[in-house]
């Protein structure tokens, strides 16, 4: 990948992970990288392209998650942590979460969940001590994805949110997990 394509690619991400598809506008994108717009359809002839190699890149962010996930001890400092520092990653997935009725908005999406998911529910069931099966954790975990991706925007990612968050997410989860055993 020459510098001009990994420009144009980490802007388009950015600008999706704030806007959606509806921010990739070429003739904005240009201007903001500071690259003429022809530079643009030579590196990916035409938009249709240029999304999938955002989505490319976006499913290699997720791999570099799981990675890090994968040497986490804790939720809480360690996964809040990688959170933060992968926000536009969070803000992208939202985004393809909200434009999923498109089918390689979707294929991303569940890609970057099987990549991300499997060391999340790992670390989140040995982190809480919860004694839940594997089906029952993935369910909790599918629901609590589903609200966490609602409720975050550019704002609000940080320790302060994510901290209560994942405390509720905990608390409710032990009355479920209370609930099953009995």
């Amino acid at each position: 990948m020459t510098d001009k394509t990994e420009i144009w690619i980490i802007k388009g991400y950015e600008t999706f992970a704030l806007l959606g598809e509806k921010g990739l506008v070429i003739e904005k994108l240009a201007k903001e990288v500071g690259i003429s717009k022809s530079s643009f359809y030579h590196h990916f002839a035409d938009l249709d392209i240029f999304v999938e190699k955002i989505l490319l890149h976006h499913i290699v962010k997720s791999t570099i998650i799981a990675e890090k996930e994968s040497k986490a001890e804790k939720i809480n400092p360690d996964l809040i942590n990688i959170l933060i520092e992968h926000k536009t990653d969070l803000l992208f997935n939202r985004q393809l979460r909200i434009n999923s009725n498109k089918l390689n908005f979707k294929d991303t999406l569940a890609k970057s969940r099987k990549i991300i998911g499997t060391y999340f529910i790992k670390l989140w069931l040995t982190d809480t001590k919860l004694n839940l099966t594997s089906k029952q954790a993935e369910g909790i975990f599918e629901l609590a994805m589903e609200n966490f991706f609602l409720q975050i925007n550019q704002d609000n990612i940080n320790k302060e949110w994510l901290t209560t968050y994942f405390d509720n997410l905990n608390r409710i989860t032990r009355n479920f997990a209370t609930t099953i055993v009995r």
